[in-house]
């Protein structure tokens, strides 16, 4: 089933983000990890696109069998920047073989070396450029990416949301955002979209902190945001691990229930692959979800 047909049933979607291993050998642990998160019935789940072609391929491997032996709906992730048009040819191919009808279309992180060398030419230089690509390729539904802090090579918010609109323009159906951790700035980026003409879906993308390493590289990639009650939490726990994760799945459930309150469109968990704190969160925001979803009786 295609996202855009999911949404637009009017019910908040709740979905997960997986990501396959460095080396086949380890691709197991994925569906062992899917094997876990069956019973909690996401709406659907997404996989990252890896860098070389091993993990490109097990991205599609894994989003198929994610469909066909798990019986969940899937989403791939594509990623422009270092991918070549006859290279993407031939994944897209692959993709609609599989039977995957979902596609998140990212430029991707430009690699060090890539950004170091002046003679580099890329061919897709923009996220907008591949949805191009994917929309001849077949009837897909195409998500991209947003943030609602600015993305951070971005010169500006207004340059941002220029960007995203022409991503949206191409083609794409819905928005996952990046992760955050002040539901505010979620809710202002919001009223921004309305403002330059974006009414795609938006699904609010959160990743539960589960380790203050994982804090720290947080910041140094995205630039997020950390609100002083997240800060307090990090101040307090921060040499008690166990207590630290309590915390920081008790900090998403707070999130997810208040974004389920005010009415978005979906919520995407970012799990690392970590079946335990996902469990823990579906838990806690089952009455919440089924409440939010339940139809109003007809006068």
């Amino acid at each position: 089933m295609k996202i855009r047909d999911m949404i637009s049933k009017g019910e908040p979607t709740v979905s997960f983000e997986i990501f396959p291993p460095k080396s086949s050998y380890s691709l197991e642990t994925v569906f062992d990890t899917l094997g876990e998160l069956k019973d909690l019935h996401p709406d659907f789940i997404s996989v990252t696109y890896g860098a070389g072609g091993t993990a490109q391929s097990n991205t599609v491997e894994i989003a198929s069998r994610i469909k066909k032996d798990f019986g969940i709906e899937s989403i791939a992730h594509l990623t422009g920047c270092t991918s070549t048009k006859e290279g993407m040819k031939r994944t897209l191919a692959s993709i609609k073989d599989s039977g995957i009808e979902n596609i998140l279309a990212l430029r991707g992180d430009i690699p060090q070396e890539k950004l170091a060398d002046k003679n580099w030419n890329p061919e897709y230089r923009y996220a907008s450029e591949l949805i191009d690509d994917i929309k001849a390729a077949g009837d897909f539904s195409i998500g991209a990416a947003c943030y609602p802090e600015g993305h951070v090579d971005s010169i500006n918010k207004v340059d941002d949301l220029k960007n995203l609109k022409r991503k949206m323009d191409h083609g794409a159906d819905f928005m996952i955002t990046q992760l955050f951790y002040d539901n505010d700035l979620f809710y202002q980026f919001k009223e921004k979209l309305d403002l330059v003409g974006i009414e795609q879906p938006v699904i609010a993308g959160i990743l539960p902190v589960l380790n203050i390493k994982q804090v720290k590289r947080i910041q140094e990639i995205s630039g997020c945001n950390l609100p002083p009650k997240f800060l307090r939490i990090l101040e307090r726990y921060e040499h008690d691990p166990a207590s630290l994760q309590e915390a920081g799945i008790a900090y998403a459930v707070d999130q997810i229930i208040d974004l389920l309150s005010s009415g978005v469109d979906g919520v995407h968990i970012y799990t690392m692959n970590k079946p335990d704190a996902t469990r823990r969160i579906m838990e806690n925001i089952s009455c919440v979800r089924k409440a939010v979803c339940r139809k109003e009786p007809q006068r």
